[in-house]
């Protein structure tokens, strides 16, 4: 079939019904009654009235809220008393996007509902709300996207499964720091199920959920392109020994009340979700939301990721003088390494460098420290080959900066009426041109090739309130971030040379919303085994591998595990190095060629394919698993390479491996790294055989490549 499909079939004969159609995933909804109602998805491409006098349209009156949307303004729901003004939809050779305009009997609002469909199984909607008074009105409740997904009678069926197996979802079941990309599948229990980040939990889970049907072989998948609080609700309304079930959806932005204010005669537009379901299994979900992602989520042209240049860096885990730094270069370029970047501790004195959060804003380098400035280090890594960056971390200033006691005011209150010690409400128009300003004199005068971008604060600093003016007090959450997304998508558009990099105390806004500006982010601080591993498999589900940065060597990585494991837990993903050897001790020789000879596989091999590469995890939820197997292929299936890293207290030294990017119809050679040994297989025999490899203990691993001959 061919997957570029999509089309919007809009009719109107006694009501609005408006069918999506994407790939073979089709969505429809209805306006009748003053409401915009979600009439149900399929996932084999029919429209739900292809019968015509059969249609197999959700009935609403089964949902309690079958609203497409959800928004409340100044304590009133406006679901529901809309009028339909219009719809339009523009198409292009790569997609089709559709508004649909409301007007509120309740309140003087108008909704703009978009929608845009690429060909992918995955959809993005958005809305737009446009305030028709001379008066401020106030949002309290935002779901973007809710409504019914399906009802199932379960009699028809033949399953003997219990209600608690019919649906499973999966998500990050950890909110923690360095717990990111933990996956489980969880079995669904009738009542509500609430997955929240950022404001009733913390910042560190990805805002992505799977819904399966256990029953019917069927997925959906969403992510919420959203850098502040979230919350995705399943409601399933099933009894037991009853056969109807009933299942709704809600992907909500959330924050203290109001969490936006909308001025006379302004508009607000949402965050955008995306939603996809598929007819599979986990990895057809995974590779069509990446597709989607890729085409039209991270799809700004300096900013797609292809590049996936091998970053190296050095901050405040080593003394960062100088000499050291040079020889760290001298030590990166021979790894194989293409860009050095300073990290965390540039504006500090000498052995103050572990005090970097107190000495953050002040964004020059200390003279103490670089008595030539920070060029001659720029300078000494393009003379070797390297590109160089350096780390910010913009939206924070510690107390030994001059702006912290110039403008508290540039400081957001809590709840209670405290000042947060380092956090900056960008919402503040002064705090956001000095931040962009700042950020672009950084860029120019230290001539950087690329800029990393850090995020230290505490989750609920995300959410303290301000005063918007017309004497209403509002959570700073949503014009915060909001205007961190225009200063960076500036940013990105005035230097589109540069490498953006993402990270927030690791992964704690890897979202959509944000990734939108920045080339690849890093996922996680949290680089020891086997913890790393998971966090690799989990973080590549929700972002595509080009995207995903993992470490190799520093932060704690060399204290558990082989060297191999670590390396190659980075192989499938965008490389970052540490050093091996400390700056005045003789490097190990063995340790320094098989770096060298991974990077070798990395540039040659695998990076290539990397930006278009289909992703199969083998293992997707590794809670009690012995093995991390992970796979990427080009779309052609010609190439592709698979690690395998042994996890703790391992049963068994052999494992058999069955690749899943592969034709049956070609033949292939397959390499296993560790002893450099080739043979010769068909596709059929990979596929229905597999390899046989030996890991002789826990924390070890295997990279193996397959390629047409």
């Amino acid at each position: 079939m061919n997957k570029s499909f999509f089309d919007i079939y809009y009719h109107n004969e006694k009501e609005h019904r408006f069918c999506y159609r994407s790939g073979e995933m089709v969505y429809e909804e209805v306006f009748s009654d003053g409401a915009l109602v979600s009439c149900g998805y399929n996932a084999s491409g029919y429209p739900l009235n292809v019968l015509k006098n059969c249609p197999t349209y959700l009935n609403r009156k089964r949902y309690t809220e079958p609203f497409s949307f959800n928004v409340e303004i100044d304590g009133q729901s406006v679901d529901f008393g809309l009028e339909f003004e219009d719809f339009k939809t523009e198409k292009t050779e790569e997609s089709i996007t559709s508004v649909l305009t409301l007007k509120s009997n309740i309140k003087p609002v108008k909704i703009k509902v978009y929608t845009l469909l690429d060909g992918t199984q995955m959809y993005s909607r958005w809305i737009e709300i446009e305030n028709l008074s001379d008066e401020c009105i106030k949002i309290s409740r935002l779901s973007v996207l809710s409504g019914a997904l399906e009802s199932m009678d379960v009699s028809d069926y033949n399953t003997d499964k219990g209600i608690e197996d019919y649906y499973s979802t999966g998500y990050f079941y950890d909110d923690r720091w360095g717990n990111e990309g933990l996956f489980k599948w969880n079995s669904l229990y009738p009542g509500a199920t609430s997955v929240d980040g950022r404001f009733m939990r913390n910042r560190f889970r990805h805002p992505l959920l799977f819904i399966k049907n256990n029953v019917l072989g069927k997925i959906w998948f969403a992510q919420i392109g959203w850098s502040g609080g979230y919350s995705f609700k399943v409601d399933y309304n099933a009894k037991k020994y009853e056969s109807d079930t009933h299942l709704s959806f809600k992907a909500e932005i959330t924050g203290h009340n109001p969490i936006y204010v909308i001025g006379p005669k302004e508009n607000f537009v949402s965050p955008a979700v995306h939603m996809g379901l598929v007819h599979g299994d986990l990895d057809d979900a995974v590779n069509e939301m990446h597709s989607h992602i890729r085409k039209s989520v991270l799809n700004l042209p300096e900013a797609d990721g292809s590049e996936a240049l091998i970053n190296c860096g050095m901050g405040a885990e080593h003394d960062m003088s100088v000499e050291e730094s040079k020889a760290f270069i001298n030590q990166f370029a021979e790894m194989g390494g293409e860009i050095f970047t300073i990290d965390a501790g540039w504006e500090c004195p000498p052995n103050e460098q572990m005090e970097w959060p107190e000495f953050n804003g002040r964004n020059v380098p200390d003279k103490d420290r670089y008595p030539k400035g920070i060029k001659e280090l720029c300078d000494y890594s393009h003379a070797k080959g390297l590109k160089f960056g350096l780390w910010v971390d913009i939206e924070s200033v510690g107390k030994y900066c001059k702006i912290h006691e110039e403008h508290p005011e540039w400081r957001p209150v809590n709840v209670f009426g405290e000042r947060t010690q380092k956090f900056l409400d960008m919402s503040n128009p002064e705090v956001s041109k000095w931040a962009e300003d700042e950020l672009a004199r950084i860029i120019e005068e230290y001539e950087l090739d690329l800029l990393r971008v850090d995020h230290n604060v505490d989750f609920t600093e995300y959410f303290g309130m301000r005063d918007t003016g017309y004497g209403i007090h509002e959570c700073v959450c949503v014009k915060h971030n909001m205007a961190v997304y225009k200063m960076y998508e500036n940013l990105k558009k005035r230097f589109p040379n540069v490498i953006f990099e993402n990270c927030a105390g690791g992964g704690g806004r890897t979202d959509l919303g944000m990734m939108k500006n920045f080339n690849h982010t890093w996922v996680s601080d949290r680089q020891k085994m086997p913890r790393s591993a998971m966090i690799t498999n989990g973080m590549t589900m929700a972002l595509p591998t080009e995207r995903v940065d993992r470490l190799f060597a520093g932060m704690g990585c060399h204290t558990l595990g082989s060297f191999d494991a670590h390396l190659r837990n980075t192989m499938l993903g965008h490389i970052s190095l540490n050093v091996i050897s400390p700056a005045n001790a003789k490097i190990n020789e063995k340790q320094m060629a098989f770096v060298r000879h991974s990077t070798d596989i990395y540039k040659s091999s695998i990076r290539p394919f990397l930006a278009e590469s289909k992703v199969f995890h083998h293992t997707p939820d590794l809670t009690n698993a012995d093995y991390s197997v992970l796979e990427i292929s080009a779309p052609d299936k010609t190439r592709g390479a698979i690690t395998v890293i042994s996890l703790c207290n391992t049963n068994q030294n052999t494992i058999t491996v069955k690749p899943k990017g592969i034709d049956i119809s070609k033949e292939y050679k397959v390499t296993l790294d560790n002893d450099n040994e080739s043979f010769i297989a068909t596709g059929k025999e990979l596929k229905f055989n597999g390899i046989s490899i030996d890991i002789p203990s826990s924390l070890s691993s295997e990279l193996i490549l397959y390629e047409e001959i």
